[in-house]
């Protein structure tokens, strides 16, 4: 029964994350055609790479352990659920604007409703409890706590300082 859990919930993050990263398609060619800029384009594909390795790592900790269920995986279900609620919160608040890449309209006005009227980053919040959660439920410490860590180093000595200096550009 873990091991039907475990595929499913693989199975369900690897929808969602195509469907994003479509969606995310859609919105860039919508974005362009409001004038839109790309910016830190070089460290893209470091985070593709995380996400990857992420799930690699995920599907290999978890068959080497069994997979199993933590003692405490309700905790980590819980944690999980709050980051797919502030998730979709971030990407319904953001509409044509969500994206997986920093694009900026120069001169459009800066959003802040939804969870952007409280925390600066919100959706890198949820991508943080997503990548320690879900590998927490199946008990695969090795990969939560290393791929927070590396996360949290892109996160904070790349990613942000190049949303920060792109999102000066609007209103």
């Amino acid at each position: 029964m873990v091991a039907v859990s475990f595929y499913l919930l693989l199975g369900c993050l690897v929808f969602q994350r195509l469907g994003e990263l479509l969606l995310a398609r859609r919105n860039q060619a919508w974005l362009l055609k409001q004038g839109a800029r790309e910016f830190g384009k070089k460290h893209y594909p470091l985070f593709f790479l995380l996400h990857i390795a992420w799930f690699s790592c995920l599907l290999s900790e978890s068959l080497y352990n069994g997979p199993v269920l933590h003692t405490r995986w309700y905790i980590w279900g819980a944690g999980l659920a709050v980051a797919q609620v502030l998730r979709y919160w971030c990407m319904g608040s953001l509409g044509h604007y969500w994206n997986t890449r920093i694009l900026i309209v120069p001169g459009a006005a800066r959003i802040r409703r939804g969870p952007y009227r409280y925390v600066p980053h919100p959706n890198y919040v949820a991508v943080c409890l997503e990548l320690f959660c879900i590998p927490m439920i199946f008990d695969a410490m090795v990969t939560a706590l290393l791929f927070s860590l590396l996360n949290l180093i892109l996160l904070v000595g790349v990613r942000i300082p190049a949303e920060n200096k792109a999102l000066r550009l609007l209103q």
